[in-house]
């Protein structure tokens, strides 16, 4: 077997990247901002969630197999828009930050749980300190190559679902029908306003079309670890999140919102529970970061080979093949973000950023249904399902949170202008030309 095809993605490694990236940014970072909005039915929320990306997932996977490219969302607005390149550009841009939103929202968690473990819960500089140090390593290891991206992401994966799993059971036995009931105690349309918060939770399954190039028989494993991860990481969120709730007060989530898993394996499981999903925690949120640093580094280099970001973002290392200016980048603004912002404002942003993104990856498979074969009444259900929870976490920001929504705001202001600014760069060199 030659360098060529050991390099190459098989369907373990592509669901240990959906699954990493989504656990990572899931049940960990959001479960108690899920509980503060929706109550009782914080696991509808996560099932409404599951739901949502699956049905974003069906038009990814068309597209991933019919323009097989790096570029992912990007590229597929391209195709859609030929002559409105502008949209491409914008929505790429779009994406970047967005998948800068979710590094630091896993850093954020990351930090959180190892303050936690060291006893230092809620200790600003302690979280800080774990969050940037997490980030570089993971940037060391996704310049190390594909492989050892891979490899490195099945053994994580594999170890937290273990942890989990063991969570879950233990949990179980020691669950209060109270704390359950009555299910919609926060009225049944916070289910929609939580599972739209919480929608960054899904992402990472996205990060699997920015590896279409580097996969083993695209064809059938695409839509395999799309889908596959997507209803494992529901599965694992419903029974994580039926536990946590039956076995915690609200306020007592509400407390330890940033390390509420936790807290939340006192019961059944003693200290020991607490030091146990901690470290599943960390291995959770360290794999989303894995994740994360490979698609969106990837994605940022095909833009760059299109003339749609810096030039600089394309080059690779010629042993490896990374594009290792693109992950140093990404780690950069991921220390920045986590540094400067609340738990609370990077999901917010995160959620709605990578919503408003699944909208228009669907617009394009609708646009070019005839070549990617998908049926449109599929696709219109899922931007259905995609608009109305966006329009309802906004509403909810704007009666709730009005100054994350404003910081919210700002940044797709930033991104916008900041496009719009190199785009016409672009045009200004080509007439030079």
């Amino acid at each position: 077997m030659d360098k060529a095809t050991t390099e190459k993605l098989r369907l373990p490694e592509l669901l240990a990247i959906g699954v990493g990236g989504m656990i990572g940014g899931g049940i960990f970072s959001v479960l108690g901002i899920a509980v503060g909005i929706s109550g009782h039915a914080a696991p509808l929320a996560f099932l409404l969630g599951g739901l949502i990306a699956l049905s974003a997932g069906y038009s990814y996977v068309k597209l991933a197999l019919t323009f097989r490219s790096d570029g992912a969302s990007f590229t597929y607005l391209e195709r859609a828009f030929p002559n409105q390149l502008h949209v491409a550009g914008l929505m790429g841009w779009t994406v970047i930050v967005g998948y800068v939103g979710t590094l630091a929202l896993y850093a954020f968690t990351f930090g959180a749980y190892g303050a936690d473990l060291l006893g230092s819960p809620g200790d600003n500089t302690v979280r800080m300190t774990l969050s940037i140090g997490v980030l570089v390593f993971f940037m060391i290891v996704n310049l190390r190559g594909v492989r050892t991206s891979g490899v490195t992401e099945d053994m994580i994966v594999f170890t937290k679902v273990l942890l989990l799993g063991l969570f879950a059971a233990a949990g179980l036995r020691t669950i209060s029908r109270d704390h359950l009931l009555p299910v919609f105690d926060h009225g049944t349309g916070s289910v929609f306003v939580a599972g739209a918060t919480i929608f960054v939770a899904f992402e990472g399954f996205q990060l699997i079309t920015n590896a279409v190039c580097e996969t083993d028989k695209p064809k059938q494993n695409i839509p395999r670890g799309i889908y596959g991860s997507i209803i494992i990481t529901t599965i694992i969120y419903l029974g994580v999140a039926i536990v946590a709730i039956g076995n915690l007060t609200a306020s007592e989530i509400a407390d330890a919102e940033e390390y509420v898993l936790a807290v939340a394996a006192k019961p059944s499981l003693g200290e020991a529970g607490q030091v146990l999903v901690g470290i599943a925690a960390l291995l959770a949120t360290s794999s989303a970061i894995n994740a994360t640093s490979f698609g969106s580094s990837r994605m940022m280099a095909e833009m760059a080979t299109e003339k749609m970001m810096p030039r600089a973002f394309s080059f690779r290392d010629r042993r490896a093949n990374v594009p290792w200016v693109a992950v140093m980048t990404m780690t950069a603004f991921g220390v920045v973000f986590t540094a400067f912002n609340s738990l609370d404002t990077i999901a917010a942003f995160s959620s709605l950023t990578f919503l408003i993104v699944s909208i228009g990856v669907s617009v394009a498979n609708l646009r070019l249904r005839a070549r990617t074969h998908s049926k449109a009444w599929l696709v219109v259900l899922g931007m259905t399902l995609m608009s109305a929870t966006v329009v309802m976490l906004v509403i909810h920001l704007w009666d709730q949170k009005r100054t994350t929504l404003m910081w919210v705001l700002g940044i797709y202001a930033a991104v916008f202008i900041t496009e719009y600014l190199f785009s016409q760069r672009r045009l200004v060199f080509k007439e030079r030309q």
